[in-house]
């Protein structure tokens, strides 16, 4: 285990340093390739788990160190280990010991005495420690303290819950491909594969235990894909009918543009910027036997790419600052600053009234982010209705009236992350 707490280490201290760490994680076992599949699943919990309560675990150790460490990596490494005394299952002496061994590759000789000096001592004074800086808002919820403030401000009655559920694991969503199958007869295959789980919606399908994609039955077979229940919801909402052209704009991964294909024939183009991840979107599409028009191009920039032939329906899942997918992407709480909503924002903007111009006549277009941020959701369509007298904006389907959202906002819990909707139409 020595050997995953210190691969872990080095994966927090690059994230804090400004990296991805879906990226760094890639890179770490790319340059490992000795792990095992073990291995490698430790050092991404031990990874996910430190940063997903660093705020906590940063306020703790500083209490604990009687003066800042000349070593980051030493100082990581027993980040990694307090996150495994404070949530993790495994025996306090086995994660103290592992610790001391992994604090080797500091190669200096007083760092295992030092890394047991500490944890020992959050053994010993862990109630009086934790007490001490839960008066702290950034250690009592592990975010910056701005983000903290901007929920405060936005949802006076549900911040604390959304702070929460942004700190919890997030369930593993199925989306059935409902050309190949549908929800009783996957539910019937799971449970023959001694799999537990439950339906939600028209095709989602909650696993009660995640487990590898590779583990999923029928998934290279296209039976389903990988999706959360809010990002589900953008299909329907959508309203695509056979026949109609159809523009999913920031299309990468693909998710959605497998979704709306399987919901309707229609004549699909996918766009996206990025020329590698536009890849994976075929690969995903080839997995369903699924076909599109896939474009690398700006959606802010339609004069470089697009044929003149206007859309019927648009989907515009702009980038943001993904806000209510914290949960899956723990580093973003660390990652962004309180100035990139403002820049998400701008680009948003950009991109909403490039896109309008693509719209047909009566046509729709539904703006969807990852984000729980006002400025980024409901803001933005107010400020694009006071400038487009064409536009409306028109009430969303009654399938969102039994989730945790209010005006197209849906805030992360228990059954989907945090998700926002608002459907336009051209008059």
């Amino acid at each position: 285990m020595h050997k995953a707490q210190q691969l872990a280490a080095g994966v927090v201290g690059q994230v804090l340093s400004g990296r991805n760490l879906g990226v760094v994680l890639e890179a770490i076992f790319r340059g490992a390739p000795e792990l095992t599949q073990q291995q490698r699943a430790l050092v991404q919990d031990l990874s996910y788990g430190t940063l997903r309560f660093y705020g906590e675990l940063q306020a703790v150790l500083a209490l604990l160190l009687k003066k800042p460490l000349q070593s980051e990596k030493l100082h990581h490494l027993l980040l990694v280990a307090l996150y495994q005394l404070r949530h993790g299952k495994i025996s306090a002496h086995t994660v103290v010991n592992q610790a001391v061994q992994a604090a080797d590759f500091i190669k200096k000789p007083w760092a295992g005495g030092l890394v047991n000096a500490v944890l020992r001592n959050f053994l010993r004074l862990q109630d009086a420690l934790l007490q001490q800086v839960s008066s702290s808002e950034t250690a009592l919820y592990s975010y910056p303290q701005w983000w903290i403030d901007k929920l405060k401000s936005q949802y006076p009655l549900q911040w604390q819950s959304m702070l929460q559920a942004g700190n919890a694991h997030p369930p593993m969503t199925l989306r059935i491909n409902r050309r190949k199958t549908n929800v009783d007869d996957y539910l019937t295959r799971l449970a023959e594969a001694g799999l537990d789980a439950s339906s939600l919606g028209r095709e989602a399908i909650i696993l009660k235990q995640p487990l590898p994609v590779d583990r999923v039955p029928g998934f290279h077979e296209g039976l389903v894909s990988v999706q959360d229940y809010g990002a589900q919801l953008a299909a329907h909402l959508l309203q695509p009918e056979d026949g109609m052209e159809v523009l999913d704009a920031c299309c990468a991964p693909g998710g959605k543009t497998g979704h709306i294909l399987e919901t309707a024939d229609v004549q699909m183009t996918g766009l996206d910027n990025d020329t590698q991840r536009l890849q994976r979107v075929e690969s995903n599409l080839q997995r369903l036997d699924l076909k599109a028009n896939l474009m690398v191009g700006d959606a802010a920039e339609p004069e470089t790419w697009w044929d003149g032939q206007p859309f019927d329906r648009i989907l515009a899942d702009v980038p943001c600052s993904a806000s209510g997918i914290v949960r899956r992407h723990v580093d973003i709480k660390w990652l962004r600053r309180e100035s990139d909503v403002e820049a998400f924002a701008s680009q948003q903007a950009a991109i909403l009234d490039a896109l309008w111009r693509l719209l047909a006549k009566d046509g729709k277009l539904l703006y969807a982010t990852c984000s729980v941020f006002h400025e980024e959701n409901q803001q933005q369509i107010d400020r694009f209705l006071k400038t487009h007298a064409d536009a409306r904006q028109t009430a969303l389907p009654e399938l969102l009236n039994n989730y945790q959202q209010q005006n197209g906002q849906l805030r992360p819990c228990a059954e989907h992350d945090g998700f926002f909707y608002a459907i336009l139409q051209k008059v």
